[in-house]
């Protein structure tokens, strides 16, 4: 991965980055409306004759400087996108620091925390947060929670010995805490006495789970409003986690219609697109799952994501590869030329 160091910016370049982001900002806020009704689709993804597609958005990856994010949100905002993706990877960008940015330079896309690591926060100060992010930007947040990779919480000292039972504590008391309620809990990791948030979100907000092991697809797919998948699936890893979330849907009871399911897909266009998908996937090692990136023009990266939703995926979150030379071309040419070919 990239290293990030210090680049020791100057405060003249320092208010040049400022000025840059401002003309962005007001690009944006004219040609997101035009560019949205240019594509001839409504807010929820349906064109004029009632087909829908998937909902597509790009991943601002960890390994990209916190100081870009802003415009990039605001030039995936005015290309039409949906969605604007972050990770909580550590130790990097902080998850909710990083949406508050985003939502705050942006008027309309929904941003997307994927994911929040339980093990590393109080669960009524993630309630707190993502009360006060859903009263100020209503209707935009996208929160996940999940496991965290355990080398990375044994790292902080926050490893817990059963992630699945803190999983499904954290999401039923943090579910009470945004649905303003009363909290008094003792279970194995949680414990709150008399807890009550003071400014709950005014309508009830989603709740994501993330994961990738059957018991925990099952268990988002229970408690949850949606399941975040992990990065890089190959198709036949995609197709059997779908299968095991409708199978739970479909044994619940009650009426859960409206279930998320939100895939990554590495993408790339342009010059040597196939090579830095080949060397992406390497690093990663999973250079031997077929299908995992999409590497050519808008057709190729078009096809891919209907391919997923076709496996039952409702939003695709574009990820970028880490060298990826022009991230804001990346995101017009998702805009202007591989939405439309999503209907």
């Amino acid at each position: 991965m990239p290293n990030h160091r210090n680049r020791g910016v100057s405060g003249k370049l320092g208010c040049k980055r400022a000025r840059v982001v401002r003309a962005v900002v007001d690009r944006a806020r004219v040609e997101s409306t035009e560019r949205v009704e240019r594509s001839g689709m409504d807010s929820n993804g349906m064109d004029s004759n009632g087909i829908i597609r998937p909902r597509i958005g790009i991943t601002y990856l960890p390994a990209f400087a916190p100081e870009d994010l802003r415009a990039a949100a605001v030039e995936a905002e005015a290309a039409g996108l949906e969605e604007f993706w972050l990770w909580e990877d550590c130790f990097k960008h902080g998850g909710l620091t990083t949406a508050t940015a985003a939502l705050a330079s942006t008027q309309r896309i929904a941003v997307g925390i994927g994911l929040l690591p339980v093990p590393l926060r109080n669960v009524a100060i993630t309630a707190m947060e993502l009360a006060g992010l859903h009263r100020m930007f209503p209707g935009r947040v996208i929160a996940g929670i999940g496991h965290g990779v355990q080398s990375w919480m044994g790292q902080v000292g926050a490893r817990v010995t059963s992630p699945m039972a803190l999983l499904e504590e954290y999401h039923q008391v943090l579910r009470d805490l945004l649905d303003g309620r009363r909290v008094d809990f003792k279970g194995r990791y949680l414990s709150l006495d008399g807890v009550e948030l003071q400014w709950p979100p005014s309508e009830r907000v989603p709740l994501m789970l993330g994961g990738e092991g059957p018991k925990t697809l099952r268990l988002a797919a229970r408690l949850g409003d949606g399941n975040l998948l992990t990065a890089l699936l190959g198709d036949e890893d995609i197709r059997r986690a779908c299968g095991l979330i409708h199978d739970e849907l479909a044994a619940a009871a009650g009426d859960r219609g409206g279930h998320q399911i939100v895939a990554h897909l590495l993408a790339a266009t342009g010059e040597d697109a196939e090579g830095r998908i080949r060397n992406e996937i390497a690093q990663w090692g999973k250079s031997d799952v077929p299908n995992v990136g999409a590497a050519g023009d808008a057709r190729t990266v078009a096809d891919s994501i209907l391919r997923l939703a076709r496996m039952g995926v409702t939003s695709v979150a574009v990820q970028p590869t880490e060298d990826e030379p022009d991230l804001h071309g990346l995101i017009r040419f998702l805009g202007a030329e591989v939405r439309p070919l999503l209907a």
